[in-house]
């Protein structure tokens, strides 16, 4: 029996491949597109039985060919480009692509377990799973709105389990490959190493200068989420995947730039003396983001909560300085 992993060489995919292994799974089919090649090493210390490019897994799935084989799918795989403009690949890959796996799973009877986005909830200022707070600004947004939309319709009619994770702003290891979509906190610690200061967007939308507001969660609170999920299969439903507490921008740049200080042996500063020194300055906010950026998300997490799942969340001060020490290691 093996576990699919979709996205499998991609952040949040190679991540749960790497928990898998660490629980003793090594029968796992790895899917993924590696036309940016670069993406292996995400794989390369990772036991795998094998691995397909997403078209082949397509086809090996209509033909039947994991019948009978699969004990459980995490499908991760999609454009999270929120830049992207060319909609039908979008949707083929996002969407369809995904009503495919549900469909398939649904008949095996097999879990899936799969990404949606908490960009389905736009600019607006409530994050609950409902479907009056939901508002997609772009064509991503809209892919992963849609799938979900699809799961309520056919809900009551599930055979297996079905969790959708409406991941917040997630950053930790294995996302270098992402470039410009990598997580702030990736770039902020690239930039204060090669340049010995980190550059903020101004404010915008009524928010001081780096004080926009998101839900930073750690790699390391998604993959003990998704490994929750996958040991309760009774459980089914659309989640909301944060901390539940909204942090902004310049505490990720404080977290990030203190944890270096100390790691060079150098004290702690304060946001205003970071400033002042110009550790941390502001470029203007890109008009190209306009009326397409979330200056502020917060996950309400009360039906996760609801769900059993008591574990803490590591706030920005934990979980960044944990990822600064890791990618100082190399």
């Amino acid at each position: 029996m093996y576990y699919i992993v979709t996205g499998a060489a991609g952040f949040i995919g190679s991540n749960l491949v790497k928990a898998l292994n660490q629980r003793g799974e090594h029968n796992i089919i790895a899917v993924d597109n590696l036309t940016k090649a670069d993406k292996f090493k995400n794989l390369a210390d990772c036991e795998i039985a094998d691995f397909l490019d997403k078209e082949d897994f397509r086809k090996k799935i209509q033909e039947g060919f994991f019948d009978g084989l699969i004990t459980a799918v995490f499908h991760q795989g999609a454009c999270s480009d929120t830049m992207e403009t060319d909609g039908r690949y979008m949707m083929d890959n996002n969407y369809q692509y995904s009503l495919e796996l549900l469909n398939y799973c649904q008949s095996e009877e097999v879990p899936f377990l799969y990404a949606s986005s908490a960009s389905v909830y736009g600019a607006g200022s409530t994050f609950r799973e409902n479907r009056a707070f939901e508002a997609p600004l772009n064509v991503y947004a809209y892919s992963k709105f849609l799938f979900d939309q699809i799961m309520r319709r056919r809900w009551s009619k599930r055979g297996a389990q079905v969790v959708g994770l409406r991941y917040f702003n997630v950053y930790g290891p294995r996302e270098q490959h992402k470039g410009r979509m990598a997580s702030v906190a990736f770039h902020f610690f690239n930039q204060y190493q090669a340049h010995g200061c980190v550059k903020l967007f101004e404010g915008c939308d009524g928010y001081a200068h780096g004080g926009q507001l998101r839900d930073f969660v750690s790699i390391e609170d998604v993959i003990r989420v998704n490994m929750y999920f996958l040991d309760n299969p009774d459980i089914s439903g659309i989640f909301n995947l944060g901390t539940g507490q909204a942090q902004s921008f310049n505490d990720v740049a404080v977290a990030t730039i203190n944890t270096l200080r100390r790691a060079a042996g150098e004290s702690a500063l304060s946001l205003a003396q970071l400033q002042e020194q110009e550790l941390i300055s502001y470029i203007p906010f890109p008009d190209a983001l306009r009326g397409k950026y979330q200056s502020y998300t917060q996950a309400d997490i009360t039906a996760l909560r609801s769900t059993g799942y008591t574990e803490p969340f590591l706030c920005v001060e934990q979980g960044v300085g944990r990822y600064v020490e890791q990618m100082l290691k190399g």
